[in-house]
Order: C-alpha cells, then structure tokens, then sequence
C-alpha cells in the first residue's frame, strides 16, 4: 500500500528495488488489494519482470465495500489477476469485514459457495478476511466460517482496538493471524508524543521507535506475519536485521516495563478513559462504542488524520448498516454496564461532533449514493430523537 511515490504515482523503479531485494533477503509474503491505487500492477509487474512468482505468496482482496452485487465476485477478482499477472492468489481476504450483519448480507448473496468453486479450481489457494469493527463481531465472524487466516489491526498504543488481544488469542487457537497498522501507518514510528519518544530514547537510543513497535508484537507468540510498508530502503535494512532476530520473548523485563510507560503516555492523552472491556457492547443500535471511542482519542494522541482513518474503517459509515455515533437514541443501556461508569451517551455526542463534521457528512451521502445504499442521511439519529 506505501510503494515508494513519485509525482503522485507509484515509482516503479524504487519499488522494483525494494521488492527485490526483500525477496533476497528472504521475504516472501507481499500483502496488496484491488483498491489500493497501482499496488497491484506494481507487484505483478515486477514479479512477471524478473520470473519469480512461484518464490511467492501474494495477498489481495476482495474490495467488500464497492461490491454491488454478486456478479462483482468474479469482475473484481479477475481484474486482480489481471494486474497482478497470475491465475491463482495464494492468501486472499474479505476485505474489511466490519461486523457479522455484512458477513450475512455477502453469504445471502452466495458468497461461500463462490468461495469453494475458486478453491475447487485452484484459483484461490487460502481464504481469510480484514477485520475493522468491534472484538465481538470479529468474535461472531471468525466463529461463523472455515476461516484459513484472518488479518487485524494490532499495536501497542491500544491493545483493545477493534479486535484486540483478546481477538488475536482467540484467533490464533486455530488459524494464522496477520498483524496489520504494527506502526499505525508510520505514527508509531516518527508521530509519537515527544514524552513517549523521550522514554524509548533513554532506555536504548539505539532503537528506534518503529523497532520498539515491531520487537513489542513479535514478543508475542499469536502472530504469525507483521506487514510493515516499506517505502525506503533504509527502512527495509533495518526492519531485515530486526526481524532475523525476533522471537516470542524476545523482550527482557527492563523493555516491557518502558513499553509500559510509553503506553501510560498514551493513556494520560486519552480524552476518553475507556478500556475497551466492551462491556457496554452490543449496542441495541449497532453503535461501536469502543472503536469510536478509540479514534477519538487517537485523533487528539497521534493526529486527526489518523484518528478519521481509524474511525471510517471501524464504524463502516457507507456500509448498509453502519455504527456510528450517530445512531444511538440514548437508550442508556451502554451505562448500566460500564464497569468505569462512563457518561458514554454523553461522549458518543463528543465523538460525533468531533469526528463527524459536515464535510464527512456530505462526503458520506455522495459515497453511499454512488454505492446505491440510497440517499438517506448518514446521521438518522436526529429523527429518532424527535419522535422519542
């Protein structure tokens, strides 16, 4: 997805470089998807060049969000093989499942059965999905399939977003899990709170923040992969040499205890003090309570940007069923169960004035229109509030 970019395409010439010397070096799992813009011709144009596609696993996606109906399965997933100059994908997903309602919509639509005559036929070698939603929800779908390997978001700043550990353990007792965002997109790595970077400084200045995000999941014996997109080779070098001596408990006592403080920076910058028990979950409205709460606090933590990333991803505003803020009618269900006792109907209204300005509303109109899941407001909440 972060291919080296020159005057706003993908520099094919850098990217070559990259790719081929981490095929050298033994990497050999390259992680891409239809929508990510140019990604796939990329890397079936510089496998096809130096003739080494059977030295590789490629994953991509079926783009969930852009499919219209069931004839979409196979113009999609053609066109994938298209750009990537291939006839079968080694590791392919579900891309970004957000909850178990629009897992149930794509089965209504055949979905599995599609599934199985692209296994049948070779052309799909394993099937896994993305996950950006709720732990119960990845919970449900992880539980509703012969998943093969899932793919989440995991990463020291908060260990209870979307899946979370508890979601990485459970998955991890049966099927491969694929560890996405270890750097949160880089912010891990150059967009930390000055405190934060100060404690890694002082612990070991000869690592880098972005080694202490790597080193702290491959502690862990759960993951299976860590995707980190590379876009230099300085950055290359050093994620080969990290990752040639990483080990489950690989961390000594000293380490986990600065991790630990870092993780306390975070939390001091946290507006909303929620652990993410998800106690208060399932919303009776669909609301992701945890996972809006988190981009929140991520947008005043790391950056807004990032905080609307997480925030888009995990409450799925073009999906048919979204869980934004917007939705809830202040039922108080939410409340009765907080173990914090959080005033959480008042904070969703935080959450949705903060991370749903009218710009977002617009946008999301002219997306779920282009989508053809009609016209209506992403924010039904103001009329269910009327007529209660």
């Amino acid at each position: 997805m972060r291919f080296p970019q020159s005057f706003g395409a993908t520099d094919q010439k850098k990217s070559e470089l990259l790719l081929m010397e981490a095929v050298g070096r033994g990497v050999n799992y390259f992680d891409t998807a239809y929508i990510y813009p140019g990604s796939e011709e990329t890397v079936g144009n510089i496998l096809s060049k130096n003739v080494i596609r059977d030295k590789v696993y490629i994953a991509t996606k079926l783009p969930l969000i852009i499919c219209r109906g069931p004839s979409d399965f196979d113009k999609f997933f053609n066109k994938s093989l298209e750009r990537l100059k291939t006839d079968y994908i080694d590791y392919y997903l579900m891309h970004m499942i957000t909850d178990m309602y629009q897992w149930e919509q794509f089965k209504k639509w055949g979905i599995k059965e599609w599934i199985a005559d692209k296994k049948k036929s070779g052309r799909i070698r394993q099937i896994g999905f993305s996950f950006h939603g709720s732990k119960a929800e990845f919970l449900k779908v992880l539980a509703d399939y012969e998943w093969e390997f899932c793919q989440i978001q995991y990463n020291y700043s908060d260990l209870n977003f979307q899946a979370g550990i508890d979601g990485l353990k459970e998955a991890a007792k049966t099927i491969p899990v694929i560890i996405m965002e270890p750097l949160l997109g880089g912010k891990l790595a150059d967009g930390l709170p000055q405190a934060a970077f100060d404690l890694f400084k002082k612990a070991n200045p000869s690592i880098s923040p972005a080694a202490w995000a790597l080193r702290w999941i491959w502690d862990q014996a759960e993951p299976t992969v860590i995707l980190s997109g590379m876009n230099s080779m300085n950055q290359l070098q050093e994620n080969l040499s990290l990752a040639e001596e990483a080990c489950a408990g690989m961390l000594n006592e000293k380490e986990h205890e600065t991790l630990s403080r870092v993780q306390e920076v975070f939390n001091a910058s946290y507006k909303i003090k929620c652990t993410g028990c998800n106690y208060c979950m399932p919303c009776p409205c669909g609301v992701n309570i945890p996972a809006s709460f988190a981009s929140y606090n991520t947008s005043y933590a790391l950056g807004f940007g990032l905080g609307m990333q997480q925030y888009v991803t995990s409450t799925a505003p073009t999906s048919e069923k979204m869980s934004s803020p917007s939705l809830c009618v202040r039922c108080g269900k939410c409340e009765k169960h907080c173990p914090q006792h959080l005033p959480i109907m008042q904070n969703l209204v935080l959450v949705r004035k903060r991370m749903e300005p009218w710009w977002f509303r617009t946008g999301i109109r002219i997306a779920r229109t282009f989508l053809g899941r009609g016209k209506a407001s992403p924010a039904p909440i103001n009329f269910r509030r009327r007529i209660k």
